[in-house]
């Protein structure tokens, strides 16, 4: 009596080789890559590097009504170092005051005998007269509204959430995987080794 054939079955597939080497093409087109990444970031770096840490940079959420019509509240206003001239809106700390912020505008004066500061909304001077190493930085950029985003952002608490968020992500187990099937080309529990034929057998 014959006995029962094997399950026959073609070769499993071999490893992969060894990589084949990059050509001249593809190394220049790699090495441009990461000098123009370089480039952006670099930029990025130095136009966004804040003065609080000796750039030259400032971001200013406004709060309040002096400025309006030109910001309101909730506005974000991006300022860069410079030497301010009539007319140009200036982010100042006010003498004697190390923690507070005003953005308001210049109106006179001169950087010797300190600035004249007003707000566009306000019907009287400030009360202090800012020099040069008072004056953060003179308005560049105002994107309206941004700065409600960017408040949030800011916020510790914003960011502890986010960061709870993904632990818990991170630490949620992963559901199990399913068995193993075993591959065609071997007796049944049993895999053929890499790279050998199965071929079907049959008894005498």
């Amino acid at each position: 009596m014959p006995g029962r054939p094997r399950a026959g079955g073609s070769p499993r597939r071999g490893r992969r080789g060894p990589r084949a080497p990059q050509t001249r093409r593809e190394r220049l087109r790699s090495a441009l890559g990461w000098a123009v990444t370089a480039a952006l970031v670099g930029v990025l770096v130095w136009f966004g590097w804040p003065s609080t840490l000796g750039g030259c940079t400032t971001l200013t959420i406004v709060s309040g009504r002096s400025m309006e019509p030109t910001y309101r509240t909730g506005d974000l206003v991006v300022s860069r170092c410079g030497t301010p001239r009539a007319g140009d809106v200036v982010v100042y700390t006010p003498p004697g005051l190390d923690r507070g912020r005003i953005i308001h505008r210049v109106v006179g004066g001169d950087a010797g005998d300190g600035w004249v500061i007003q707000g566009d909304n306000n019907d009287f001077l400030d009360p202090w007269r800012p020099h040069a190493e008072d004056v953060l930085g003179i308005a560049r950029l105002h994107v309206p509204g941004l700065g409600r985003v960017a408040s949030i952002l800011l916020d510790p608490w914003a960011w502890a959430s986010l960061l709870v968020v993904a632990a818990g992500v991170l630490l949620w187990p992963a559901p199990p995987a399913p068995p193993a099937r075993p591959e065609p080309g071997g007796p049944a529990g049993e895999l053929a080794p890499d790279g050998a034929d199965a071929t079907a057998t049959v008894a005498p």
